[in-house]
């Protein structure tokens, strides 16, 4: 089973002060590496850090949508052997009400910034051959969810550029795939329960019941680690059942 360690490995998972990202780093810790925690608010990833086990971990303050943010922190990051992208934002609105802003907030946090950072770390050779970048999608991007129009486009996006970026990196035997999971068990899911007063109907369509952050953490390790060396440009989807039927 040592295909499916992180021993060794040096792993930059952003979006690590929370939700999925943040078991992400923690599971990634668990399995042997030595992780880069970045997020947005510095407080909330020194908690994460200190939630690791073993040593050797460090915590990257970093917004994605500050371009020139982006250029010098890569610029004294080192090398890494795999990048998770877990950061980014859902905000309701109907495309009818959707602003300018709503739609180019997500488009920037969830597509560009992700992007533009992973520009950087190749620019820079930052990543080590037989390296893995994965992405963070959603099944929003594969079925139609109410409200999330802006969201679902992001993301959408974001799996169709891993496809193209899969080829370009391939001779240097770099891995890109995504994850698209459904409903999580997450912070920003219990503050959904609470503004909607429940999902009871939508939670009825999930055969095997909501995920957990663990379950999208397990796949991200497959696809960090070498037992994962055969695959590139993938979308796996994690969502219980969801959209079999």
């Amino acid at each position: 089973m040592s295909a499916f360690s992180l021993h060794g490995k040096t792993i930059l998972v952003t979006g690590a002060s929370s939700g999925i990202g943040r078991q992400i780093a923690l599971s990634c810790a668990q399995a042997g590496a030595q992780v880069i925690a970045s997020g947005r608010d510095a407080q909330r990833l020194d908690a994460t850090l200190e939630a690791m086990p073993n040593t050797g971990h460090r915590t990257l303050p970093l917004d994605l949508c500050d371009d020139a943010a982006v250029k010098s922190t890569v610029a004294v990051l080192g090398k890494v052997d795999g990048v998770v992208h877990g950061a980014g934002i859902s905000l309701l609105a109907p495309l009818r009400l959707a602003t300018r802003l709503h739609i180019e907030s997500q488009l920037a946090a969830n597509l560009v910034g992700p992007m533009l950072l992973t520009q950087q770390l190749l620019l820079r050779n930052s990543v080590q051959p037989g390296g893995a970048i994965v992405f963070i999608s959603s099944i929003s991007a594969h079925i139609g969810v109410h409200g999330v129009s802006s969201y679902s486009a992001s993301k959408g996006a974001i799996e169709a550029m891993a496809r193209s970026l899969s080829m370009e990196i391939a001779k240097k035997g770099i891995r890109v795939n995504c994850l698209a999971p459904g409903l999580v068990q997450t912070p920003m899911f219990e503050a959904a329960l609470s503004t909607t007063g429940g999902l009871d109907e939508t939670i009825k369509n999930y055969p095997l019941g909501l995920g957990l952050p663990e379950d999208v953490a397990n796949a991200a390790i497959f696809f960090l680690s070498p037992a994962s060396r055969w695959i590139t440009g993938a979308t796996l989807v994690l969502d219980g059942g969801h959209t079999v039927g």
